[in-house]
């Protein structure tokens, strides 16, 4: 009789473990970001809708029992009365002065910076300090301190070398609220066209001096197509900035004197006039002229960053 052995059972293969869907693993990721999410939605989203939807009614707010659906009509008088294209025209002008001379101011100082001399990092702190200046208190500062006609820095001046005393506010508002903007705005435009002259390629501005290049033809051919799009970043985020701008505005004018742009028309026909809906439409304008050169911006800031990608 012969004794038979068995062949001890081969051990099964380990099984492998179901990944979960790949819908499932991107709500999983996605999920800490929800509370911020909602967030988000509740505070900006929700109001906007409102917004949206009082826009499309005659709503005093004086006479709440009144309110109709118009349609289009606030919009429409938006757009077609004589005040309202008024103050549309400004905040135009506004912002196209104020972002125009602040680049150029700031592309002046960026240049200067760019400089190694002494001190250097104490002018570059004491040249961002005007744009860390609340926006109220830096409109009170030009108000008061600058062009107050008889204890202002710049009468006090022109009283020194024996001329006229102007009431600067008076004779030229728009200028005066101009001013202030371009004193806050210029440290702004001044880091983004550093930065951007300091990711030039100092290898190619050596060669184009050794091919005997001056500092003109190097700033013409090589500087300035390189901050071309920070050029253009800055001047999309500072007119994204400018045409919602109030303080100055509200602070300097209180909107006289032909300075009333559009965020302060919205002010003045819900809080004064008691005009929901056709401040809620005004509003509705300017937010959408916001995304519309935000659109732009953020085009600008991802060629930006896909330029930098490629160099590296």
């Amino acid at each position: 009789m012969t004794a038979t052995t068995t062949a001890p059972y081969a051990a099964a293969p380990a099984r492998p473990l179901k990944r979960p869907p790949a819908r499932l693993r991107a709500w999983a990721t996605r999920a800490p970001l929800l509370p911020a999410l909602v967030f988000m939605i509740v505070v900006t989203q929700l109001p906007f809708v409102a917004t949206l939807v009082i826009s499309f009614f005659d709503w005093n707010a004086l006479y709440p029992k009144a309110r109709r659906f118009t349609g289009l009509a606030n919009y429409r008088q938006v757009l077609t009365d004589a005040g309202l294209r008024h103050s549309v025209w400004t905040t135009v002008l506004l912002t196209v002065a104020v972002v125009l001379a602040s680049l150029v101011l700031g592309l002046l100082l960026a240049l200067l910076l760019d400089r190694r001399f002494c001190g250097r990092g104490v002018v570059r702190t004491l040249l961002i300090a005007p744009f860390l200046v609340v926006p109220v208190a830096a409109a009170l500062l030009w108000k008061h301190v600058l062009y107050n006609p008889e204890y202002g820095l710049l009468n006090g001046l022109l009283h020194y070398v024996g001329g006229p005393q102007p009431d600067w506010i008076s004779h030229s508002p728009l200028i005066a609220v101009e001013a202030s903007l371009v004193w806050q705005w210029t440290p702004f435009m001044m880091l983004i066209l550093l930065a951007g002259l300091q990711s030039r390629d100092r290898e190619q501005i050596e060669a184009a001096r050794v091919d005997g290049a001056g500092d003109w033809q190097i700033f013409r051919h090589l500087t300035l197509p390189h901050l071309r799009r920070y050029l253009e970043l800055g001047a999309l985020l500072g007119s994204i900035y400018i045409v919602q701008n109030f303080d100055a505005v509200f602070t300097i004018t209180s909107g006289g004197l032909g300075t009333a742009n559009l965020p302060y028309t919205v002010y003045q026909s819900f809080y004064q006039a008691h005009e929901n809906g056709l401040a809620s439409a005004a509003g509705v304008l300017v937010v959408i002229g916001s995304i519309v050169i935000a659109t732009f911006a953020l085009r600008v800031v991802s060629s930006l960053f896909r330029e930098e990608v490629g160099r590296s």
